[in-house]
């Protein structure tokens, strides 16, 4: 899949999750805004509720959607006949996007009506849903093969180039402008305040900063806009990796951390739902079979 293929694709996805949120909301708003009380006497009762046709068919689908987005990722990761069936990280967007639209369709089936031990179910889903943001950012922090596998320290390291050589290969410079670019693409030690916010914020400025001094290099060696552009790439690509390694043990154990909060919740919301949709069975709910 090329670049712009995987980012129409991602677009595709993200336009879907977004037109049945507003769809339904539009279309059920006038019932949903209502108080439990006044809902039976809407014309869209019948249709809406927990136990209506679309009510009921939301949670279904809902439900379906979310346990095939986990099970199938959990089989892409566990299974190794399964482990060259496409990229893990195209696995990862698509459970992204079952297990984001399925709580919103969850979610339009208790009609925003909820209490006892769905309401378990409910939270713990919200709290997945949530967790799965957070553990998104986090991924995508820990550096991966092409394929999604998760990067050593030592392979983040020797991933690192010779950036003067590769400088050098792509302009001419006089030594002192070489030396000048070199001199502030080199990782500055110990100047960074302990406090996390503090040192991201100097970090931060700090990198600009060095984009500065090297595009302001370029211009006066009157480097053309299509070798600015190479050489800042360049170095952006080596602040990015350097910025990388510094975070990338705390983002391991964030990532530890976070399995231990997801996980679990994942768990009690698929027992809850089950029960759920055992009692609704024996209590005699269908829905269109």
């Amino acid at each position: 899949m090329s670049k712009t293929t995987h980012i129409i694709y991602l677009i595709f996805l993200s336009l879907i999750v977004l037109t049945a949120l507003v769809t339904i909301a539009w279309i059920g708003f006038p019932y949903y805004k209502l108080g439990v009380e006044e809902r039976p006497f809407h014309p869209s009762d019948a249709l809406l509720k927990p136990s209506g046709i679309w009510g009921h068919g939301l949670g279904i689908i809902g439900s379906l959607l979310m346990m095939v987005g986990v099970g199938f990722y959990m089989a892409r990761k566990r299974f190794r006949m399964l482990s060259r069936t496409g990229l893990l990280k195209h696995w990862l967007e698509f459970h992204i996007f079952l297990c984001s639209l399925g709580p919103i369709l969850v979610l339009y089936h208790t009609s925003f009506k909820f209490g006892g031990l769905v309401a378990i179910s409910f939270w713990s889903m919200v709290a997945v849903f949530l967790s799965g943001i957070i553990g998104r950012f986090i991924y995508i922090q820990i550096p991966r093969t092409i394929e999604g596998r998760e990067l050593s320290l030592n392979e983040v390291r020797e991933l690192t180039s010779n950036i003067g050589e590769s400088i050098r290969s792509l302009v001419s410079l006089d030594d002192d402008s070489y030396n000048v670019i070199i001199d502030s693409t080199k990782k500055r030690v110990g100047i960074y305040a302990e406090n996390f916010l503090v040192r991201s914020y100097r970090k931060y400025s700090d990198d600009r900063k060095t984009m500065h001094n090297v595009r302001q290099v370029l211009k006066r060696n009157n480097v053309t806009r299509s070798q600015q552009k190479q050489v800042l790439d360049l170095v952006q690509s080596d602040i990015s990796l350097n910025r990388r390694i510094e975070r990338l043990v705390l983002m391991q154990n964030l990532f530890k951390y976070w399995h231990v909060a997801h996980l679990p919740f994942a768990i009690v919301m698929l027992i809850i739902m089950i029960i759920h949709v055992g009692v609704t069975i024996v209590f005699g709910y269908r829905w269109i079979f």
